[in-house]
């Protein structure tokens, strides 16, 4: 199995805090920011940032949906990371300072994938997949803390 990994990055007009704080509101904002591609969100512990338990199916392709159950850590200033219990995938968000009143977004994610063929297909295509449902969360995440 190798290891797969998509990444998005996106400059938003709006400080580093701001953008870090919206990502970390799971009650609020993040829930208004996901894509058509994510479903059956739900909070079901905590709600902002680290000790949250967040649960949505992330509809990748018409034919592959994954269900997810993430805790929520802060393990350094400007990061939050969201571990799924239910597979071994991982997404690192980070927000750095990117000039006055500019924040740079990034999103990384990260899973074990399959071996053979169907590895080599979700090697070649998820990564492009994933990088587009991220781009549009981030988009949508830019209009939330623009406003």
């Amino acid at each position: 199995m190798a290891q797969v990994e998509a990444t998005t990055e996106r400059v938003i007009a709006a400080d580093a805090e701001t953008v870090f704080d919206a990502l970390a509101d799971y009650k609020e904002v993040r829930g208004k920011v996901l894509p058509g591609h994510f479903s059956e969100y739900e909070v079901r512990e905590g709600g902002d940032g680290e000790g949250t338990l967040v649960h949505w199916k992330l509809q990748a392709t018409s034919k592959r949906v994954r269900d997810c159950l993430l805790e929520v850590t802060e393990p350094t200033d400007g990061h939050l990371v969201e571990k799924d219990r239910n597979s071994s995938m991982v997404t690192t968000w980070t927000v750095t300072p990117a000039g006055e009143g500019r924040s740079k977004a990034v999103v990384s994610t990260v899973w074990n994938g399959a071996g053979g063929i169907g590895g080599f297909f979700e090697r070649t295509f998820a990564p492009k997949g994933l990088g587009r449902i991220y781009d549009e969360l981030l988009q949508n995440l830019a209009t939330e803390v623009e406003k």
